[in-house]
């Protein structure tokens, strides 16, 4: 299976970056990983809706067309994580070998690119920032993957 993740702009928290590359690096015994780190779109003096769809626009342009794409949003489905093991089994099962993983930027995403989802997915009712939902998604796939291999990590 393939993992690929889009992000809008860099993760500027060391110790989120460290966690971040952490759990990729774990991630790698279950799956080939690619995270893409795309430039943020500058609002300046453009309104929100313009920048949210410059940056859809160019999150479309990374995505490939076959991939099976899951948008993190705060109005998507929540899962637990052995709901999130399920869904990796079934789509492992069902073919479904290249998942791409969508965290958009700070004014969120795109009528586009939310269209364009298999799955909206959202973490938690709560809010994070940007970066720790990074760390967040990595880390609960790092987790599903745990649970599918009947490791000791998911306790």
């Amino acid at each position: 299976m393939r993992i690929d993740f889009l992000f809008i702009g860099k993760t500027k928290k060391d110790y989120l970056a460290a966690g971040i590359d952490d759990f990729c690096r774990r991630l790698k015994r279950y799956a080939e990983i690619d995270v893409r780190i795309l430039k943020v779109v500058k609002p300046a003096s453009k309104p929100a809706l313009k920048v949210k769809q410059e940056e859809g626009a160019l999150l479309l342009a990374h995505l490939e067309p076959k991939s099976f794409l899951v948008v993190l949003d705060p109005g998507g489905r929540p899962l637990s994580s052995e709901k999130l093991a399920d869904c990796l089994r079934d789509w492992r099962d069902c073919g479904k070998n290249h998942i791409t993983i969508v965290l958009g930027g700070a004014l969120g995403l795109s009528d586009e690119v939310l269209s364009r989802a298999d799955l909206l997915l959202s973490l938690s009712k709560m809010t994070f920032t940007h970066e720790m939902a990074r760390l967040l998604i990595v880390e609960q796939l790092y987790r599903a993957f745990n649970i599918l291999n009947g490791t000791g990590y998911h306790k």
